[in-house]
């Protein structure tokens, strides 16, 4: 499989485009005729690492990267990264704003989600700079291959 890179820009706290790189993301896959099952699981990752940004503030990027037995998607964002990565990790934890949870955010399962979907996750955050994480999805082949 040729190899295939794209950055998808995501504006803190604009709620009104939020998802869209996520779906974006979907549409590609689709257009591919990757497995729908796989697509869903990259749909729900990039979903909820996207919102993580818009909700928690910081400019940030999905870099989507396609290469040979693997689709990796990288999140990383300018907000105030993650204090503690593995009490964030818990399902139900949260530091959402209240504006986000009045408009049904902040659950607590993003990166739960993210975990659960991914073949493989890596976190990093630098409090008070950035966050990044990356997911990856491995692509069977050769019958399996998208």
């Amino acid at each position: 499989m040729a190899s295939l890179k794209k950055i998808y820009f995501i504006k803190a706290r604009d709620f009104v485009h939020a998802g869209e790189a996520s779906i974006h993301v979907q549409n590609l896959l689709k257009s591919m005729h990757w497995d729908p099952g796989l697509i869903r699981r990259i749909a729900i990752c990039s979903y909820e690492g996207e919102m993580n940004v818009v909700i928690h503030g910081g400019d940030g990027e999905l870099n989507l990267s396609i290469e040979n037995d693997r689709l990796t998607i990288e999140i990383i964002d300018e907000g105030p990264g993650i204090q503690d990565i593995s009490l964030a990790m818990q399902p139900g934890y949260s530091t959402a704003s209240d504006e986000a949870r009045e408009m049904g955010f902040g659950a607590g399962m993003g990166l739960p989600n993210m975990q659960k979907n991914a073949d493989e996750i890596q976190i990093e955050s630098e409090p008070g700079i950035r966050t990044r994480a990356s997911m990856t999805f491995f692509i069977e082949s050769p019958e399996g291959t998208p």
